[in-house]
């Protein structure tokens, strides 16, 4: 089969295409037969060894994936079940197309093919959408649903969300809506008007103003692009509020800091999910109080620019991959 890989660190260029084999399902795992896939910033960072990060984090980036298959990490995907491993019972043969989310630090997401666990955290795709549609639903949904829940989400609370008009800022902006927040969302100007489709309440212009200067407190702030930091926005934390990075290495040391003291607590930047968060996703989907937010679609051969354009764009929700373009 196709997959996307790579044999070294480094820019977009260094992803190619090889014939690699067809993964073999053992009896706990179903195959799945990818039609679409999103290019995630995560994906990119992990490519690069995340070399934006510093020398120590690029390090460690290295260390921790020296000893995985080359290929490309993919948070989330749109993917047909075709053919179960025996035991496999989620699945069966010819049912209908699936929308599945795989594990943190998995690799091999860009290609034709791939083995997943039977009781991970799949589910049937939301109706009517196509599998470009579904693709990236899990990745910028249950960042932003992991996230929103440890900060305990209830009605009327203020938050604030950072990098509104991304991937996982669109998302946290309609799930903050979706539990009942009053909602300001931080993007460029060119994007207001989405955000406020999206529920937001009202939007700042990042380029225009510093929200952390204009004398607004909020009970949550959430960094949905990892460009923030505590000591940054702390003055717009009520008493209680809660700073929820989604990236940032420092952010596990304030996490564990003002865990102990102080009124303002950090959350560690790992968003927890299960098979009922991608259950809640296709439920406010079908009921149409959550949309997916799609920038771009490439076709699988052109995955260097895909990736290139996620690298050097702000982009405006999703990017993704067409592996097969017909339905399936």
């Amino acid at each position: 089969m196709r997959a996307v890989v790579y044999d070294r660190y480094g820019p977009p260029e260094v992803l190619h295409f090889a014939e690699v084999p067809q993964p073999i399902p053992k009896k706990d795992e179903v195959l799945v037969k990818l039609h679409a896939v999103g290019v995630t910033r995560a994906d990119c960072e992990t490519r690069a060894a995340n070399r934006r990060s510093g020398l120590f984090i690029s390090l460690l980036s290295r260390l921790v994936f020296a000893s995985a298959d080359p290929g490309s990490q993919s948070s989330a995907s749109s993917s047909l079940a075709r053919s179960p491993g025996s035991g496999a019972t989620l699945a069966a043969r010819g049912r209908r197309p699936r929308l599945w989310e795989h594990a943190f630090f998995r690799f091999g997401a860009w290609a034709e093919y791939i083995c997943l666990p039977q009781d991970g955290r799949i589910a049937h795709m939301p109706a009517g959408l196509t599998f470009q549609e579904a693709a990236p639903i899990t990745d910028g949904g249950l960042n932003a649903l992991g996230c929103l829940k440890l900060a305990g989400p209830r009605e009327g609370q203020r938050i604030l969300v950072y990098g509104a008009s991304g991937a996982i800022g669109t998302a946290g902006v309609q799930l903050a809506k979706y539990f009942g927040a009053d909602v300001t969302a931080v993007c460029k100007a060119k994007h207001n008007e989405l955000v406020r489709t999206l529920g937001a309440d009202r939007v700042i212009d990042y380029t225009q103003q510093d929200f952390t200067k204009n004398g607004e407190t909020y009970d949550v702030i959430f960094d949905a692009v990892g460009k923030l930091s505590f000591r940054r926005c702390r003055g717009s934390l009520n008493p209680g509020g809660f700073f929820m990075p989604t990236y940032g290495p420092m952010n596990a040391f304030w996490a564990l800091w003002t865990s102990r003291i102080g009124n303002k607590r950090v959350m560690p930047p790992i968003a927890r999910s299960s098979t009922d968060d991608v259950l809640l996703l296709k439920e406010l989907i079908e009921v149409g109080k959550y949309r997916v937010v799609v920038d771009r679609t490439y076709p699988f051969e052109d995955v260097v620019e895909a990736a290139r354009y996620v690298d050097t764009a702000p982009k405006m929700g999703n990017v993704v991959l067409t592996v097969i373009s017909d339905r399936g």
